[in-house]
């Protein structure tokens, strides 16, 4: 993975990940997996109206960006803007546990092995009220799973979405709520009245121990906190509320429903005792199949994040996490706090 550390306002920072890129050759339109077609092309144009009243900054982070790559916004913002809305492809698995040993969250990231050497994590510390995080991403700008400096986690997995509207996509709401948010109540306030223009799963955990899984699309959002079955939850790319939909005949949702019954048998039997180093073995698939893919087919987990919310430590698998051991990276911290 790449690994970038930005800091300034939202537009010095997308110079600054645009110009970085472009002095090592590359450009990020080079790498798109779909042709940016005239209806892509629309809805992103129907979309901006809603970046504009909801999300100003990125838009001013996808100006730096393109005056750093030296591209067009419009070609960004089309890329960007019908991601998840329109996708190529439905994978990865989130999950978190908030028991007595902790607060614990962790994301397995499916997708091409084609992309690997796009894929970055980036650390954002912003001279404005933002709050700093730490995140994954695929592309640019939007983030799949993030924790940010107030102790909130969230990822994301996609849903098929078979009526998209105009509206923020699943990376980049997941995005807002990273910088804006510091606890669960917050992000599902805020959640509730952004404009959705694809489905999503989004896994929330904060450090006092609240967590939830809101399943949203354009049409509602429900939200799922833990039950009886224990102090956890999950989630990978099918809806299990009213909101689910029949998946069209023939669409590849990456064994969704076989990931979310390894973690829910495996979270049912372990919940109450399970700390991070299972939280860890879980993801890698160690406890059924979760990460398993045929990397022939060109597809893998690409990375894994976890997460200890309790005392502040982030790990990160730059790979399928079942051959690629975690690593400890920098929980990220607000200007003026010396906590490590």
């Amino acid at each position: 993975m790449n690994h970038l550390t930005l800091r300034g306002t939202h537009r010095e920072m997308g110079f600054q990940w645009g110009a970085r890129l472009a002095e090592r050759g590359l450009r990020l339109l080079d790498h798109v997996p779909f042709p940016l077609e005239a209806e892509r092309r629309a809805f992103a144009a129907a979309c901006h109206p809603a970046y504009a009243r909801h999300f100003p900054a990125a838009l001013e982070e996808l100006e730096g960006l393109a005056a750093g790559q030296n591209c067009r916004q419009e070609d960004l913002e089309t890329v960007l803007f019908t991601t998840y809305a329109l996708p190529p492809a439905c994978g990865c698995s989130c999950l978190a546990v908030s028991n007595g040993n902790g607060v614990f969250f962790g994301r397995n990231s499916d997708f091409l092995t084609a992309l690997e050497p796009d894929y970055t994590h980036v650390t954002y510390g912003f001279s404005d009220r933002a709050i700093p995080f730490t995140g994954n991403t695929t592309s640019f700008v939007q983030m799949e799973d993030a924790v940010n400096a107030r102790g909130l986690a969230i990822g994301l997995t996609s849903v098929y979405t078979p009526r998209p509207r105009p509206g923020l996509n699943a990376g980049m709401v997941l995005r807002l709520l990273a910088e804006t948010c510091a606890a669960v109540p917050e992000a599902l306030d805020r959640l509730r009245v952004l404009p959705l223009a694809s489905c999503q799963t989004l896994t929330l955990a904060d450090a006092a121990g609240d967590i939830a899984v809101a399943e949203c699309s354009p049409e509602g959002m429900r939200v799922e906190r833990p039950g009886p079955a224990g102090p956890f939850i999950c989630a990978a790319n099918l809806f299990h509320s009213d909101l689910a939909v029949p998946l069209p005949p023939g669409l590849d949702s990456w064994r969704a429903a076989e990931r979310y019954d390894t973690m829910r048998r495996v979270l049912e039997w372990e919940g109450e005792t399970l700390d991070l180093s299972g939280v860890l073995a879980l993801l890698a698939g160690r406890k059924g199949f979760l990460c398993q893919y045929d990397r022939a087919a060109g597809r893998d987990t690409v990375w894994s994040a976890a997460c200890d919310l309790t005392r502040r430590r982030c790990l990160l698998a730059e790979g399928n996490p079942g051959r690629t051991a975690f690593r400890e990276i920098p929980f990220p911290v607000e200007r003026g706090d010396s906590r490590p």
